[in-house]
């Protein structure tokens, strides 16, 4: 009986071992090359390559920790990577998109230097994060690859940044093209390619 409740908390603290490294394994980490946390899905995980196909093995543009980041489009037939667009709309002229055409947004109070966010919780809910995660890469096409990077958040997720700034989606668009976050409480505006903010004309 002594050895078998001896053998039980042993397996209880192999299982918390394993827990705990499992935990360390899925941190985000930092520049350094820490590893990120395991997210939800969300729409960042939509689009490109990890792989890329066989002879168009594209030139990796910049390197954060674990994060590679190319210049341009993904390739056809490939999967799990982030892909930023570049769109245009008549009112607030350039704007970064995702790679189904979502628009991204940047919020005032947030930093840029250094990077942080301040918006988590119920903010998070409506303004989601877009995040990339171990085993995908980063495509830009339109933003200058070197101007893109991520930050670790307070729930351990690799949140994307450009020039800087954290960038998010906003919860009430709907569909491709949807701008309906801009100038949201005077603080949300679509992100320009260089970070700053794409301002109604």
């Amino acid at each position: 009986m002594g050895s078998a409740r001896r053998f039980q908390r042993s397996g209880v603290a192999v299982a918390a071992t394993a827990i705990a490294l499992v935990g360390l394994l899925s941190g985000c980490g930092s520049e350094k090359g820490a590893e990120p946390a395991a997210q939800a899905a969300s729409p960042a995980t939509a689009s490109a390559a990890v792989e890329p196909v066989a002879g168009q093995a594209p030139a990796v543009a910049k390197t954060q920790g674990w994060l590679k980041i190319y210049s341009g489009q993904a390739s056809a037939g490939t999967a799990n990577a982030v892909q930023l667009d570049v769109t245009s709309n008549p009112t607030v002229g350039k704007y970064v998109s995702d790679g189904a055409g979502r628009s991204l947004y940047r919020f005032d109070k947030d930093t840029a230097q250094p990077s942080a966010s301040n918006c988590s919780g119920q903010c998070a809910v409506t303004w989601p994060p877009l995040t990339v995660a171990r085993g995908q890469v980063l495509y830009a096409s339109g933003v200058d690859p070197q101007l893109v990077g991520f930050i670790e958040r307070a729930d351990g997720a690799c949140q994307i940044t450009i020039g800087g700034w954290p960038v998010y989606y906003f919860s009430k668009d709907s569909k491709p093209g949807d701008l309906l976050g801009q100038g949201v409480g005077g603080t949300w505006f679509a992100v320009a390619p260089n970070g700053g903010k794409a301002l109604s004309k």
